[in-house]
């Protein structure tokens, strides 16, 4: 019986010491542990400028016309920023081929194919 309540006592004083280090050992907790209890680190938002000097703007998407323009938005969607990014990393392509890329994914997972047509058989495209 006194194990057990040595171990339990042993457990809650790690429990508190993790809580009270938190911010010096967290960043040594890797990031898929980190994801996997909930432990998230806050990033704040990105503006227009910080994704137009990440390479996130081009000719045919400018970026820079809404900071000239004094858009008051924060920025673009984070989420579809960092699939855009990480998809240029994996595949080497620039932002427009990357948004294509990810767009395509977005109609494939929709069941439409890259022309705008739907993929089902069933479906009525004309009367």
């Amino acid at each position: 019986m006194f194990f057990y309540i040595s171990l339990l006592a042993a457990l809650a004083l790690l429990v508190m010491l993790g809580y009270r280090y938190r911010a010096v050992v967290l960043p040594h907790v890797p990031m898929k542990l980190r994801s996997l209890l909930g432990l998230h680190e806050y990033t704040p938002l990105s503006t227009f400028s910080s994704q137009a000097e990440a390479g996130l703007t081009s000719v045919m998407f400018d970026i820079e016309g809404n900071i000239n323009d004094g858009d008051s938005r924060a920025g673009l969607d984070e989420r579809g920023t960092q699939e855009v990014m990480e998809i240029m990393r994996r595949e080497h392509v620039n932002f427009d081929q990357a948004r294509l890329i990810r767009h395509n994914q977005i109609l494939a997972r929709n069941g439409i194919d890259p022309s705008g047509m739907p993929l089902d058989a069933k479906a009525v495209t004309r009367l």
